[in-house]
């Protein structure tokens, strides 16, 4: 008994020196489906094996960047990561408020639905993304991937939304000013056959008035008939408008090599402002009317609307039915999420 207590003691000796695990974690009890004997050993000893998972496929730096980025992104920034889209990104941030930040990787089991393969795969997924950027984190939430020091370094960008009917866009610098808001009516645009030529002529008369920028960003349709054949027409529709959009916003792609036009998921616009019920994303109308009431009375309000507009902006925001605002709105709230994951 005296000699297995010195081996024990050298073990712990060991463990303090080279173990990335804290003292407490050492000695978090192992539930065993066995009795322990009277010649088993500790506790302590078996629990090295409990933490031999995931950790242990990654070097401590690798470890710190990962861990890093899970304990402090948003829900929005881990929407961002493949991986992580749907309820998984907000199942790290419920766990991290209830039970603080990871303290290893392989605590991530203790998620639902985190199972140790998947785990293992979105690590490596998050290094890549890390060497892609040259080791600047960038929310995966554009596509094309973009450097974030490039979107750093915009003056400004126009955010885009479009419709059955409307296209809206919002002119955003940097200090998350509006220089300009506004929307075209198009309703043309579905009724009768999808002729391209049409889509041509309205879609070059809307961009011929945007103003110009640096970057472009369009709301990613989520519209899919692959479930209903009925809504094949919509989609037709608003892929044809993201793919004319694409053109004719960056026509000088091939000799410039340097994508300016970029498209964002609707969700992480959804989840950025919490307006998401389930896996849909609801009306943000209400969200920009505030920002409008804050930016008329508070002295450092979260967005400026120069003050000459700020009415006008008031009473578009008024009608409700067909005439509500909404694309108006959303463009108005993917321009400040780009900014606010890029900038904070």
């Amino acid at each position: 008994m005296f000699g297995y207590r010195r081996v024990l003691i050298a073990g712990r000796h060991l463990i303090g020196r080279s173990c990335p695990f804290t003292r407490s974690e050492w000695r978090r009890p192992v539930h065993s489906s066995r009795p322990l004997g009277r010649h088993d050993p500790p506790q302590e000893v078996t629990s090295l094996e409990e933490k031999s998972g995931v950790d242990k496929d990654f070097t401590p730096q690798q470890r710190d960047v990962i861990l890093r980025l899970l304990n402090t992104a948003s829900e929005s920034q881990l929407d961002c990561v493949r991986e992580l889209q749907g309820k998984k990104s907000a199942g790290i941030v419920r766990y991290r408020e209830q039970n603080g930040p990871f303290p290893d990787l392989d605590t991530l089991r203790r998620v639902q639905n985190f199972q140790p393969t998947f785990i293992h795969r979105l690590c490596l997924s998050m290094l890549s993304l890390m060497d892609r950027t040259d080791r600047t984190v960038l929310a995966k939430f554009l596509k094309p991937d973009i450097p974030v020091y490039r979107l750093q370094e915009a003056e400004s960008i126009v955010s885009i939304v479009f419709g059955l009917r409307k296209l809206a866009w919002a002119h955003v610098d940097r200090s998350l000013t509006v220089r300009e808001w506004q929307q075209e009516e198009c309703f043309h645009l579905v009724k009768g056959k999808h002729l391209p030529e049409v889509y041509l002529e309205t879609i070059s008369s809307v961009v011929s008035q945007l103003p110009q920028a640096d970057y472009y960003i369009l709301e990613k349709p989520a519209v899919s008939s692959s479930q209903n054949t009925s809504l094949f027409p919509v989609v037709l529709h608003l892929r044809t408008v993201e793919a004319m959009l694409f053109c004719l916003l960056n026509p000088q792609i091939v000799a410039e090599q340097e994508q300016r036009v970029f498209s964002m998921n609707r969700s992480t616009v959804g989840k950025h402002f919490e307006i998401m019920v389930g896996e849909a994303r609801t009306s943000g109308v209400e969200v920009v009317q505030r920002l409008i009431a804050e930016a008329s009375i508070a002295p450092k309000p979260r967005v400026t609307f120069p003050s000459e507009l700020l009415r006008q902006y008031h009473q578009k925001l008024q009608p409700r039915g067909q005439n509500r605002a909404e694309e108006m709105c959303d463009a108005l709230l993917q321009a400040l999420t780009c900014y606010e994951l890029v900038l904070i």
